[in-house]
Formats: structure tokens, C-alpha cells, sequence
């Protein structure tokens, strides 16, 4: 049995809120360069540009690269074989994004009740996803996840009969639909299968996949790449202005389904793929 101070637990999550916030990882740098290469449309290569300067300020001044400095949501892989001490591990999440939030000065943006509108005041509560898996470890993936692209999800629970090209077309459908609103070039997350929100979670999971990062299941992988062109030939272009590049990556996560179901959904994440990990 491994024991993890909550504190430490704190520590770290303070340390990616700021992190995820102020610095751009090099995955999307890197994306967002070769996709400037690809752009066609000359006011599409200057948009792509600016985003790559102003990660670039961001991560000089270590100031957030985005107004909306999102919500907090939270990857855990928790191994059975540790044990939190000195505090409550949810706790423990929520009180660093508490110190990151207030200490890097970043938007708090949660409210209390979403009929009665109040700012919880300091981006709390974070939404925690925790899955019990081997060994001694638990690593930490935290995801900054703006409203702006958030707002833009979408689920459908397709009929079996609807089957792959019912997907394709939901899928592109649902970018179609979006336009400039998540501020593109985006990521798209595809969830396929599982239940109603087996789906939503799969699609809010894939989109924390480092870019680059091909899918292991190469069917998927085809797909992917199949809906990436056609995501991209519907000529919305960077921030909406048109052009060639309207997302940098589409990936899909799958689970098990009813035999009388096909649960899809998106989510899109925008430019600003702000996702770090840690591994304590």
C-alpha cells in the first residue's frame, strides 16, 4: 500500500491549473504550425498566427491565454493500491484548483445553482471523473474546459439502423451547427457507445488525447481521419472566417452497447486545448 498526502494532492493541482492556463502545450503548438502550413486562406494562416503569439505572451508573462479560464474537470486513475492521507482526495482536488484559481488571478467562472446564477468565487467545484485501476499510482489529468466550446456538445441516441454513416453524419452535423461559436481550429471529441452518458463522458474524455497521438484501433483510426477531412471541407475556417482548417483532430473513444442502441455524442474543445497530467 502506497500513501499520498492530500497536501501533495493540492500541490500538483494547483501547479496544472496554472499551468494548463498559462502555458500551451508544445502537442497543439506544434498541430496549430503544421495546420498554419495547410491553410489556404491567407486571413486563415494570420489567425493561426496570432494564436500562436499570444501562447507565446501567455507563456512569457504567465498570464491565461484565454479569458475564459474554464471548468475545472478532473481524469483520475486511481490505483487500488493507494491510500490518501491527511484528508479527503476530492477535498484535496477542489482546494487546489481553489489556490490555483485565486493565486494565478484566473476567471472564476462556477456558479452555485444554475437557476440562481451566484459565483462560487473561486472556480470551484472541480467535476471529477475517477476510475479504480492496478497498481500503486494515481495520476492526475486536469482539463481547463471553456463554455464557449462546452456550449456546442451535443448527444444523439442514433437507431442501430442509422449504423456508421448515422454517426458521420451526426458528427459533422454537429460541427456544421457550431461554426465560429467554439472558435476554431477545434478538437472534436466523439463518444460511441456505452448509455446516454457513457457517451458524453467518452466524448468529454477524448478530448484530452494528446494531439498526434493516433488511436490504437486502427478502424478508428481510419475514421478519425475520414471525419477530420470532412470536418475540415466544410470551409469554416479559423475562428469562423473560412478557410481549409477548421479542426485540428478528431477522436473518437468506444464502449459496449444494447443491442436496440448507438449513443453518439461531441464535444468540441476550442484552440485552446488546455489539458496537462501529472503522475504521483
Amino acid at each position: 500500500m502506497k500513501d499520498i498526502k492530500a497536501s501533495e494532492i493540492t500541490r500538483k493541482v494547483k501547479e496544472l491549473c496554472l499551468a494548463a492556463n498559462f502555458s500551451l502545450g508544445q502537442d497543439v503548438q506544434e498541430a496549430i504550425a503544421r495546420a498554419r502550413e495547410k491553410e489556404e486562406s491567407p486571413l486563415g494562416k494570420e489567425i493561426l498566427s496570432q494564436i500562436l503569439d499570444n501562447a507565446n505572451i501567455a507563456e512569457r508573462e504567465q498570464i491565461p491565454m484565454c479569458q475564459d479560464t474554464g471548468f475545472a474537470v478532473f481524469f483520475l486513475e486511481l490505483g487500488q493500491d493507494v491510500r490518501v492521507v491527511g484528508g479527503s482526495l476530492y477535498e484535496a482536488i477542489n482546494e487546489g484548483v481553489r489556490q490555483g484559481y485565486k493565486d494565478g488571478y484566473l476567471r472564476a467562472s462556477i456558479l452555485v445553482d444554475p437557476i440562481k446564477r451566484v459565483n462560487t468565487g473561486d472556480n470551484t467545484p472541480a467535476v471529477i471523473h475517477t476510475e479504480i485501476v492496478p497498481g500503486d499510482k494515481l495520476s492526475i489529468t486536469f482539463e481547463a474546459k471553456g463554455g464557449g466550446s462546452e456550449n456546442m456538445s451535443r448527444l444523439a441516441m442514433l437507431t442501430p439502423a442509422q449504423g456508421l454513416e448515422g454517426v458521420k453524419r451526426f458528427v459533422v452535423d454537429s460541427v456544421r451547427k457550431a461554426g465560429g461559436n467554439p472558435c476554431p481550429p477545434i478538437v472534436v471529441g466523439v463518444g460511441l457507445g456505452g448509455t446516454m452518458e457513457v457517451a458524453a463522458l467518452l466524448a468529454k474524455k477524448a478530448v484530452v488525447r494528446e494531439l498526434g497521438r493516433v488511436n490504437p484501433d486502427p478502424d478508428l483510426a481510419r475514421l478519425e481521419e475520414e471525419l477530420l477531412e470532412r470536418v475540415n471541407d466544410l470551409g469554416i475556417g479559423p475562428q469562423g472566417l473560412g478557410g481549409r482548417i477548421t479542426a485540428l483532430a478528431v477522436h473518437i473513444e468506444i464502449f459496449p452497447c444494447h443491442i436496440a442502441s448507438l449513443p453518439v455524442a461531441v464535444n468540441i474543445n476550442c484552440h485552446a486545448y488546455r489539458h496537462k497530467e501529472v503522475v504521483l
